[in-house]
């Protein structure tokens, strides 16, 4: 027999919270045009981007996770010293090591929180929300700040016409906390490895350090590139259309509910004509409140979901107490869907 004690935390878990940043530049697609051979036309009827925004000195991944997860903690109305773990998705945090979550549960002022970096690209934020429920569940913390935060100008080849315009920076947070009734789904996650390579940086750090420049890809100018992340647009996007709506489909039912009894779908804003194929794929009734914050924010990775939220919230297009199924999807090929409860 075991001698170990099992601790149990609440019944279930829920969002409380959600927080935003988006930097104050805003970039146009006229800007992108001025390095690829493109129109505005062809960048709208591809992705339906018509602007994002690109972070400054200043606005680094700590300053937009603070600045955001601020916003969450009092948008939950708890103190940052409840705050029992922060977990950060992210892929744009240069620093091997130590994970940007310690400094920013430092700046936040909570007390000694447990903090750590996870990275799975796009799906980022719902792996977070998922690691998050099972920490108030199995009782290791009481609330958890999940964040996703990306600055991925940082990681973008401006003279790539496949993907130029397609990123953008900012931070979204989300406090999770106990809860009497479920308020988050199962979460339908996994990868699939085999097709990792249509995602991808474009050089690992080590041959960027150390290898031949000869090998090394240049820009126009003959200048060796910082490493860049590239995809396959149209394997993904074929991946994501036919692959992704049965996940979001499998999270349905997962929950128990149907297509009919969702209020919101927030899929992560990758590109409108995925999310409006995903759409008509799993019928969802007109009732159900659509983001497609991608059209001014762009494709900004980890944190797209949780800013897609933050701002339908604060618009009036979604409502606390709605259902909303979200879904993220991205390198690795990665995926992670569940339905919540918005706070």
């Amino acid at each position: 027999m075991s001698k170990i004690k099992a601790r149990k935390g609440a019944p279930y878990a829920r969002i409380l919270g959600v927080g935003g940043y988006r930097p104050v530049r805003v970039v146009p697609n006229e800007v992108i045009l001025e390095k690829i051979d493109s129109s505005d036309e062809w960048i709208r009827s591809r992705s339906g981007i018509e602007t994002r925004h690109w972070a400054n000195d200043e606005e680094t991944v700590a300053a937009m996770s603070v600045e955001a997860s601020g916003k969450a903690i009092a948008d939950a109305g708890i103190a940052a010293e409840q705050i029992g773990a922060v977990v950060v998705s992210t892929v744009s945090h240069f620093s091997q090591t130590p994970a940007i979550a310690t400094e920013i549960a430092d700046r936040l002022g909570t007390d000694k929180a447990a903090a750590f970096d996870i990275s799975a690209g796009c799906a980022g934020f719902g792996y977070g929300l998922t690691l998050a429920k099972g920490m108030i569940v199995e009782g290791s913390a009481e609330y958890v700040l999940v964040i996703g935060v990306e600055r991925l100008s940082d990681l973008t080849d401006l003279e790539d016409r496949a993907t130029a315009f397609l990123f953008g920076d900012g931070a979204g947070a989300v406090v999770v906390g106990p809860a009497q009734e479920p308020h988050i789904g199962p979460t339908v996650w996994g990868s699939e490895g085999d097709k990792s390579e249509t995602i991808k940086q474009t050089v690992p750090w080590n041959e960027f350090r150390l290898g031949d420049v000869s090998k090394l890809p240049v820009d126009s100018e003959g200048n060796v590139k910082f490493p860049a992340i590239t995809q396959e647009g149209q394997a993904v996007f074929r991946w994501a259309v036919f692959e992704m709506a049965k996940v979001a489909q499998q999270a349905l039912d997962a929950a128990g509910i149907t297509a009919d009894d969702l209020d919101v779908f927030i899929p992560h804003q990758a590109n409108v004509r995925i999310i409006d194929s995903m759409v008509k794929t799993l019928k969802l009734p007109e009732h159900v409140t659509v983001a497609r914050d991608v059209r001014t924010t762009g494709n900004t990775s980890a944190a797209s979901i949780p800013l897609a939220m933050e701002r339908l919230l604060a618009t009036g297009e979604a409502k606390s107490g709605d259902t909303a199924l979200v879904i993220g999807f991205g390198a690795g090929l990665v995926y992670a869907a569940t339905v919540v409860t918005l706070p």
